[in-house]
């Protein structure tokens, strides 16, 4: 049997190029040693084969590299994009994600970011499934935990990166009234009240407010299930005319709904998303929604990942607004049945 070669090691490097192994890891990090100094010892480090062993960098610096991301649900097309777009913007960085789906399911969340935190992630995204559950206190103390769309009340998070939903959902709501909409289905992945996340109670009072009857309908993310829950609300009388979709996701349900049942948008039945996946552009007609910064928010998370790990920030919350995206999906109330 061939002898295993033995691993190139920093002190190799530091007798090849006659410098200390303290000044060859600097040089290998790009570290307060000069430019040529660095280059000498990248040159012998490709000259001998040398590779850092992770194992030992993770001991010596505290760090894997590793970042978390936990998402509510991967069905949602607006958490794919996230997901899509942070990874490859932490590899930027020189970090990389590790991505959980927890299918909206609170203990899964839980048990997810505790296996996460056991992998000694430098830091944890989520985009919550339970925000106001008191497991994040625990991870929160454990690791930097970066929240989008939802603050964790029970956490000492390091940033907390949320949407001013209160003005959106205002809007949108507003839309529907001065279209002469009388009955709208709001409809969201959950209903658990938090400060960040249109609660039942909050719509409702909007929805008083501007002489619409408003009913709070839990929808899944998938196409197929959101259409079923659609159906059957479109197969009611007296039928909702609007519906408010907290999610693109959903709202492409609504549009299969619709066909499902004989119906037309927006002869019949109006339509809002919420976060503008690019598909939406393409259905007939192309949905109204509400575009949130997708770019700034990436670049927010990998900004306070980099502020937590380096300086164990906390209490950092950015807030940030959609524009809205007329487009063909909502139109005039139509006549009551029988009118």
């Amino acid at each position: 049997m061939a002898a295993r070669s033995r691993r190139v090691t920093l002190r190799d490097l530091a007798e090849e190029t006659g410098l200390s192994q303290s000044a060859v890891s600097y040089a290998l990090r790009g570290l307060r040693v000069p430019v040529d100094t660095q280059q000498r010892v990248h040159e012998a480090a490709e000259r001998l084969g040398y590779q850092a062993d992770p194992i030992a960098r993770a001991l010596a610096s505290g760090r894997t590299g590793t970042v978390g991301l936990l998402c509510e649900s991967l069905d949602d097309l607006w958490q794919q994009s996230v997901a899509a777009a942070v990874g490859t913007a932490l590899l930027g960085t020189g970090n990389s994600t590790l991505i959980v789906d927890v299918a909206n399911d609170p203990d899964t969340e839980r048990r997810e970011a505790r296996r996460l935190v056991d992998q000694r992630v430098d830091a944890l995204i989520t985009l919550p499934a339970d925000p106001g559950a008191a497991h994040w206190r625990e991870i929160a103390a454990s690791v930097p935990v970066i929240s989008l769309g939802d603050a964790l009340p029970h956490a000492n998070t390091a940033a907390e990166i949320v949407f001013d939903n209160d003005r959106g959902v205002r809007e949108g709501l507003t839309w529907f009234a001065d279209a002469g909409h009388q009955r709208v289905a709001f409809l969201t992945p959950n209903l658990d009240a938090t400060p960040d996340r249109p609660a039942e109670q909050v719509v409702r009072a909007l929805g008083h407010e501007l002489g619409l009857e408003v009913a709070v309908v839990p929808t899944p993310f998938s196409l197929d299930a959101a259409s079923a829950v659609v159906q059957d609300l479109l197969r009611r009388d007296p039928r909702p005319t609007g519906f408010f979709c907290l999610a693109d996701s959903i709202a492409h349900g609504v549009y299969d709904a619709v066909r499902e049942v004989g119906l037309e948008i927006p002869r019949d039945v109006s339509v809002i998303g919420y976060d503008d996946r690019p598909v939406s552009r393409l259905l007939h007609p192309p949905l109204t929604t509400f575009q949130w910064p997708l770019e700034d928010i990436v670049r927010s998370l990998v900004e306070q990942v980099g502020l937590a790990v380096d300086a164990e920030t906390r209490g950092v919350r950015i807030v940030h607004v959609a524009t809205r995206m007329v487009r063909g999906s909502v139109g005039q109330a139509p006549p009551p049945s029988g009118g």
